[in-house]
C-alpha cells in the first residue's frame, strides 16, 4: 500500500486524487484550504467518486510515502509548508505543475534527490470544491530512473498515459510552447476560436517561436514546426475551449503569468535572447490582473 498526500485539489489535483483513490492499494489524503466531503469527477467514461481524508491544518498530517504537489506555481512556497509533517526520511515529492522550473521551486525546501518533476497534460475544469470535469485523456511524463518508475506505479490502475523519458527538458519546454500561446486567449477572454483569426494566429506563432529559441538555449530539442502545430491544434479544438489562465482570469483568481510567459522572458534575458511578444503578454496580463 502507498500512502499519498495530494496538496492542491483544484481541477488537476482533485482529478488525480480521485483516480488514485480507485486503487484499493492506495491510501489517499488531500491537503486543502477549503474542507469538502468527497470528490466527484465527470470523465468521458463516466463519473468516478472518492472520499479521501481532507486536511486543512499542517499539524493534522503524518508522514506519507508520496507527496503530490498540484498547486498553482505561485503557491509553491505555501505547499512546501506541509513538508515538515508530511515527509519522513523516505518520502518522495512529485511536483505536478506547469512551467519548466519544477525543481527550482522546491529544491530549497526538500532533498533534490527525492523530488520528481512531472509534466502533465490533463484537460480538466473545477466546478466547486471536490467536483471536476475531465474533458479528455491525461498524459504525464517523468524523468527516467527509479523515482520516475516508482511514481508511474502509483498510476498503474488508472487510464492515464504515463511515460518516462531521458529528455525531460524537451518534454516540459514542448508543453510550455503550448501553454505560452494560450496567453492570447487570456488577454482577449475568448476561447480557441480566436486562433482562426490570421492576425491572432500570427501572434501565437511569434510567442511560440520565442519559447523555442529560449528552450533550445536551455537544452530542449524543439522543431521549427511546433508553432504551426500548436495553431493547428487550437483550430481543431472546440471553439469555446478555454485554457486555465482564461478560467482563472474570469474567476478573479491569480494567473500563472510568470510560469507560462514570464519565464520565457526571464530565461531569454539570461541567454541574451529577446522575447518581446511574451513580454507584451506579461505586461497585458499583469495589468488585467491588477485591475
Amino acid at each position: 500500500m502507498a500512502t499519498i498526500l495530494l496538496i492542491g485539489p483544484g481541477a488537476i489535483g482533485a482529478t488525480l486524487a480521485a483516480w488514485l483513490a480507485q486503487d484499493d492499494r492506495h491510501q489517499v489524503s488531500v491537503a486543502a484550504r477549503t474542507p469538502f466531503d468527497s470528490i466527484e469527477v465527470c470523465t468521458t467514461e463516466g463519473v468516478i467518486h472518492a472520499k479521501p481524508r481532507v486536511f486543512t491544518q499542517v499539524a493534522q498530517v503524518k508522514p506519507v510515502d508520496w507527496v503530490l504537489v498540484a498547486t498553482k506555481t505561485y503557491d509553491s512556497d505555501a505547499a512546501a509548508k506541509w513538508f515538515d509533517t508530511a515527509c519522513g526520511p523516505f518520502t518522495r515529492v512529485a511536483i505536478i505543475q506547469n512551467g519548466v522550473e519544477h525543481l527550482a521551486r522546491f529544491e530549497k525546501h526538500f532533498d533534490p534527490t527525492r523530488l520528481v518533476p512531472v509534466m502533465i497534460d490533463l484537460p480538466a475544469d473545477r466546478l466547486s470544491p471536490g467536483k471536476t470535469i475531465q474533458r479528455g485523456a491525461a498524459h504525464l511524463v517523468v524523468p527516467a530512473g527509479n523515482n520516475g518508475a516508482d511514481f508511474a506505479k502509483l498510476f498503474a490502475h488508472t487510464n492515464f498515459d504515463l511515460k518516462q523519458t531521458d529528455d525531460f527538458t524537451t518534454a516540459v519546454w514542448r508543453k510550455l510552447c503550448l501553454n505560452s500561446a494560450g496567453a492570447v486567449s487570456a488577454v482577449l477572454l475568448k476561447g480557441a476560436r480566436i486562433s482562426h483569426h490570421e492576425g491572432v494566429a500570427g501572434i501565437m506563432r511569434s510567442i511560440v517561436r520565442e519559447c523555442i529559441a529560449v528552450g533550445r538555449a536551455e537544452g530542449a530539442t524543439l522543431a521549427d514546426t511546433v508553432p504551426d502545430e500548436i495553431v493547428a491544434g487550437a483550430r481543431r479544438a472546440p471553439p469555446d475551449a478555454e485554457n486555465s489562465m482564461v478560467a482563472d482570469r474570469r474567476a478573479g483568481r491569480p494567473m500563472e503569468i510568470d510560469a507560462r510567459n514570464g519565464v520565457i522572458v526571464r530565461l531569454g534575458a539570461k541567454h541574451g535572447i529577446a522575447a518581446p511578444v511574451n513580454a507584451l503578454m506579461v505586461a497585458l496580463l499583469e495589468a488585467a490582473q491588477d485591475t
